[in-house]
Formats: structure tokens, sequence, C-alpha cells
């Protein structure tokens, strides 16, 4: 369903899962088991993974706090993307990474739901790609925002309901658990 034409092969990006990022994230030791899940799905499948990590003042590339978290390890191989703002896509080499593997679908999974993966998601969407969100592989933190407390479960939650079945012209959204999730 995609616009991409010529392309239709899938992918899966593994966006900001850093120490730094992850510290004090909602539901992290079952977030970090489904996204390993899904790992091992798109390996077994012969689907690539595309590693994104982010990187700014407070997390630079090289440090501790950048590194990607150890219960999770990028395969020799795989794609590195390094990025500086919300959206995977911005100023980074991703949409090359993902046409020249020919890919017009990408399977979401990662960190701060609120934030990169709801820029990546739109942003895909918004390029062309169709886009399936893993439901039970991304999480954010917990927030005050105007005097109140916005909790990551609510987050996680609101992009699950929202985003399944989005559509735009010619592309679409789905959300699936790890465990329906087949490639």
């Amino acid at each position: 369903m995609s616009t991409l034409v010529g392309r239709d092969q899938t992918a899966l990006l593994v966006i900001d899962v850093q120490n730094d990022v992850a510290a004090g994230a909602y539901n992290l030791p079952s977030v970090l088991a489904s996204i390993n899940v899904v790992i091992d799905k798109a390996r077994e499948a012969g689907v690539p993974v595309v590693w994104v990590q982010h990187s700014d003042e407070e997390m630079r590339i090289g440090t501790d706090a950048w590194q990607i978290v150890p219960e999770l390890s990028p395969a020799a191989g795989e794609s590195l993307v390094r990025k500086t703002f919300k959206s995977s896509f911005e100023a980074t080499d991703l949409e090359s990474i993902l046409s020249g593997l020919g890919v017009s679908h990408v399977v979401v999974t990662g960190m701060q739901t609120n934030n990169c993966i709801r820029h990546t998601t739109h942003a895909a969407l918004e390029r062309g790609y169709d886009v399936t969100l893993v439901t039970d592989a991304h999480t954010t933190t917990s927030y005050e925002w105007s005097g109140h407390e916005v909790t990551a479960k609510e987050v996680v939650d609101e992009a699950n309901d929202n985003f399944g079945g989005y559509e735009l012209p010619g592309r679409g959204s789905r959300t699936v658990s790890a465990s329906n999730l087949s490639f």
C-alpha cells in the first residue's frame, strides 16, 4: 500500500534504546524483552534491523549515556543511524539506507514514545512508508506538563490507540504486539 514505487521490503527500526534514554522508562524490562523478540523475528526472516542513536549535549557520542542498553545487541553489518532531532529521518542517512534496501514498510520499536517514536512514525508516513508500531516494544518516562503529571502508561496507551489504523493517501499504519508480529 506504500506510495514508494519499486520498493516492497520491510525493515525494523530500533530507536534510541540507549542507557540515558532508557533510565526510568515505564515497564522497561518487559519492553526490552519485546524488542528482543522482534529483533529475533526480523533476523530469522532476513529483515534488516536498523539501529538509531540520538545524541545531544547531554548524550554525547561515545559516552556511556549514549550507548545502546546492554540487553540489546546490534549484529555485525546492521545499519546504525546517528541523529540529533526527534525524527530519525531529519538530517540523517536513514532514507538513503531504507531506499538502498528497497524498504517501503518500517516496523518501529524503541524509546521515547512521545518524542522520537511519535516523530519518526509520522515522518515515515509523510514520506510514503507504511508503518507498524509494536505496541509492547516502545516506552517513555512520565513527565510534568502545565502543572499536571502525564504518566508514561498514558502516553504509550494513547500512541497505541491513535496510531493503529491511521492512514494517509496510499499508505497507512497498524499496531501489533511483539508476539503477534510476523514478517
